[in-house]
């Protein structure tokens, strides 16, 4: 039993934390005047843009995209007000590598873009901001997950690659 409240305990603390990490980014969406369609553009003078999201880092709004070239894997930061590339950082190590791996395996079997699935889902959902690109491989086929802000409204729509 003291298990069971145990797991509760941690699912209903994690999910606190997702509702008030989407509770923050819609808050801030207000300041993005750069499309994410656009970020994944302006990103690929830094290679390949293998997935895309709008967060909030230390309490600021930041769009991070991430990119490969050849064997190298960067955090691409554009700002959201100009929609040119801010700085541009290699990704080297633990989870953030472990993702870009997988993403860039996904992208690598692709033949649709990032930035095109984003604006397909966009023009197929009138109001409807993309926040995130998550491309991955889904029983072989190359899939991206694409979450959809419009207010503190979010939703989250596949769209295929190949």
């Amino acid at each position: 039993m003291r298990s069971f409240l145990i797991a509760t305990f941690v699912v209903s603390c994690a999910l606190s934390a997702i509702a008030e990490e989407k509770s923050d980014l819609a808050a801030n969406m207000k300041d993005a005047k750069v499309s994410l369609e656009r970020g994944i553009a302006a990103s690929k003078a830094e290679g390949m843009p293998i997935s895309a999201k709008y967060e909030v880092e230390n309490g600021k709004l930041q769009l991070s995209v991430y990119s490969a070239k050849g064997d190298a894997f960067s955090e691409v930061i554009v700002d959201h007000k100009t929609g040119k590339v801010a700085k541009s950082e290699p990704i080297t190590g633990g989870e953030d590598v472990t993702a870009a791996k997988s993403q860039n395996e996904a992208m690598s079997k692709a033949n649709t873009s990032l930035q095109a699935a984003v604006s397909k889902a966009v023009k197929a959902n009138k109001g409807y901001k993309a926040v995130s690109a998550t491309p991955s491989l889904k029983d072989g086929h190359p899939t991206a997950d694409i979450t959809l802000m419009k207010g503190t409204e979010s939703k989250t729509v596949s769209e295929q690659l190949d």
